[in-house]
């Protein structure tokens, strides 16, 4: 008996959807947002203000006095945690050759790969996340207030006072470093439920920090599930909800406010004229949900936001297509969910950040994990920068907007077409700085075999 999802089978899906036909074979393919709208309507209906993002901020900024200390390596940007903006132009004309076309205008890599305390996007988010937990019960309990500077938290009264809370994360890897150095230095005790397909070395990682880490045989959706289930066994534990969390998604927006600044820095202009193209991978959808929407606050439609999926793994990709959000996981539909960028290895998508993503974003694309490890040897050798397979995702994008004719057909009928030399366009990089030399050679080796 064919099996059903939501009352109808996978043909009947595929007839009303046939790009499903392309991610069902695992063919690398490029989806156009058909429900996008203009940035003004879509903040009108948007459950998350400007408000809301600009308190994440501040927040963060109160917390810099602490961070300064307890991180010597933030001291010498003030405990701000951020990440450079680099140009690449080498690897912009790299990826022209193989793609037989010429990329105009300028490519800037967003280097979240070299974000302090945790080496990835996930320092964004989940460092916010939990201290945003720590400032809540410190001031419920009469330690802090938020007139006062900081540092106090980096105190042994303050260890010993957070060692009676507990926090509790799922993960495929990233957020789970995020999360468990953070809250283990603050004094929490930790707990990281971590599916099969995290890498061993993020695991030894966390453990010698202090953290515990729980492994599950199944895939990241489970380690969610049961993560979740003990912490609610507990009064003092708090869950950060990756599917969920509103903080998660505040914590990643506040990133363009202050990519914004980075590029005034470096004279870099975006304005309708002057477009700015963003290619953001993504797994369950809170990193990459959270900064196109700061992008949107901050240039409008300005800036175009495309997320990038392992054709493997291609959740949020399915859930908007199909409208079902997380009412469908890859597996309904035969995809296997295994893929080498580990930290986009999710099955199924986060319904907060889908529905609330869905009229911001300007589509999405897969990618092979071949191709990911391509370009993470092609970017070694061209720009000396070395990132983990899953911050390559990213990469493509300029590819399909100029190569294919739905990218172009995208360009036209928003714009931008006979602006290309005006573009910048910026692939997202996730993750990488954290990972061993000697695992970093072995990703390296490997996409030099797929160039070969």
């Amino acid at each position: 008996m064919e099996q059903m999802i939501q009352g109808k089978s996978r043909a009947t899906w595929q007839q009303e959807y046939p790009i499903l036909a392309d991610m069902t074979a695992l063919r690398e393919t490029f989806w156009r947002n058909p429900r996008k709208i203009s940035t003004q309507e879509a903040l009108a209906q948007c459950p998350i203000t400007p408000e809301q993002v600009a308190d994440a901020e501040a927040r963060l900024q109160r917390f810099a006095p602490y961070i300064a200390q307890a991180f010597p390596e933030t001291a010498a940007q003030g405990g701000i945690i951020e990440s450079p903006v680099r140009p690449i132009p080498q690897m912009q004309q790299a990826l022209g050759r193989e793609g037989g076309l010429t990329i105009p205008g300028s490519m800037l890599l967003k280097c979240d790969s070299h974000l302090p305390i945790s080496g990835s996007i996930k320092a964004r988010g989940g460092i916010y996340e939990v201290l945003k937990h720590a400032e809540d019960i410190a001031i419920q309990a009469g330690k802090l207030s938020v007139t006062e500077d900081y540092s106090l938290l980096n105190s042994d009264e303050m260890r010993e006072f957070y060692s009676q809370y507990s926090i509790a994360v799922g993960s495929t890897g990233n957020l789970g470093l995020s999360i468990g150095i953070m809250s283990a230095k603050l004094g929490f005790r930790v707990t990281v439920h971590m599916s099969a397909d995290a890498r061993q070395w993020k695991k030894d990682l966390l453990r010698s920090k202090g953290v515990t880490v729980v492994e599950y045989t199944d895939d990241y959706s489970k380690a969610v599930k049961e993560g979740r289930r003990m912490a609610e066994e507990d009064p003092k534990c708090y869950f950060v909800d990756d599917e969920n969390s509103v903080n998660l998604f505040l914590g990643y927006a506040v990133a363009a406010r202050r990519l914004q600044r980075q590029l005034a820095e470096q004279g870099v202009t975006v304005d309708e004229e002057h477009p700015l193209i963003a290619f953001l991978p993504c797994g369950v959808g809170g990193g990459p949900g959270g900064v196109a929407f700061g992008l949107k606050l901050v240039y409008g439609d300005a800036v175009h936001c495309f997320f990038a999926e392992p054709t493997h793994a291609p959740c949020m990709m399915l859930g908007l297509v199909t409208g079902l959000q997380d009412q469908v996981c890859v597996q309904d539909f035969g995809i296997d969910n295994r893929t080498a960028a580990d930290g986009l290895a999710v099955g199924r998508p986060s319904s907060f950040v889908g529905k609330t993503i869905q009229p911001f974003l300007s589509g999405s694309y897969t990618i092979s994990d071949e191709k990911m490890y391509h370009y993470l040897a092609m970017l070694a050798d061209a720009e000396d920068i070395w990132l983990e397979p899953s911050a390559l995702a990213g990469m493509a994008g300029p590819l399909w907007l100029l190569g294919s004719r739905q990218g172009q057909e995208y360009l036209k009928d928003n714009g931008l077409a006979g602006k290309e030399n005006q573009i910048t366009w910026m692939p997202w990089a996730t993750g990488g700085n954290m990972v061993p030399p000697e695992i970093m050679q072995e990703y390296y080796r490997a996409g030099k075999a797929h160039i070969g």
